[in-house]
């Protein structure tokens, strides 16, 4: 068993990085947007996720979005998510990582399949 009781493999984690718009508080931290989440390799359900953006509050708002979020069916449902209730300064960033982050668990599932053949 691993730490905490889990076993090695149930879990996988995920980052992606995308440049932030100059003109917002969040890059006068960071340049970037930083997203990570934890991904269930079976289903591929976002179970964890973290980011750089600049408030409690639009870290807690956009948890709530992709909380449960399923990577196992495409990444479209999750940008409209996005798109339709996060109007915050940083959603075009956003959305470059949670594609970046598709793109990782796609390459992940194919990697997987590859060598159970």
């Amino acid at each position: 068993m691993g730490a905490g009781g889990k076993e090695p493999g149930e879990k996988i984690f995920f980052t992606a990085y995308a440049k932030l718009p100059t003109t917002i508080t969040a890059h006068k931290l960071y340049d970037d947007i930083v997203v990570g989440v934890e991904v269930a390799t079976q289903t591929g359900e976002i179970v964890d996720f973290d980011c750089t953006l600049a408030t409690d509050l639009a870290r807690r708002f956009v948890r709530e979005l992709v909380m449960g979020y399923t990577l196992n069916e495409g990444i479209e449902g999750l940008i409209e998510r996005v798109e339709r209730y996060y109007f915050g300064s940083a959603r075009k960033a956003l959305i470059t990582a949670f594609k970046i982050i598709y793109e990782k668990h796609v390459t992940y599932q194919q990697s997987l399949a590859n060598k159970n053949r």
